[in-house]
């Protein structure tokens, strides 16, 4: 019993680690200072890393980040107001659009 318990230990070593390593990069992503970077700042990285903003400019066009801000507010319940809403659209749609 023991030794699965110190197993156990060990093994969660390196997990812990790794995590304190993710913890860290996700405080590094810069996002492009313009109108509306705060509602995102706020709002988007309360739930998640930013990375998601960058790694989704990539194939997302104007109506794909409406789709993705109306999935987060109305699928996954995020407290976003209108305006809030209306400001994350633009910032997106202008500097990370497709």
């Amino acid at each position: 019993m023991k030794f699965i318990i110190l197993a156990l230990i060990v093994a969660g070593i390196p997990l812990a680690a790794f995590g304190a390593d993710h913890s860290a990069r996700e405080f590094s992503i810069k996002l492009k200072q313009a109108p509306g970077i705060e509602q995102v700042e706020a709002n988007c990285a309360a739930c998640h890393s930013l990375d998601y903003v960058q790694m989704n400019s990539t194939f997302l066009a104007a109506s794909g980040w409406d789709a993705e801000i109306a999935k987060m507010i109305r699928v996954f319940g995020a407290p976003i107001s209108d305006g809030d809403a209306a400001a994350i659209g633009n910032y997106l749609k202008a500097n990370y659009g497709k």
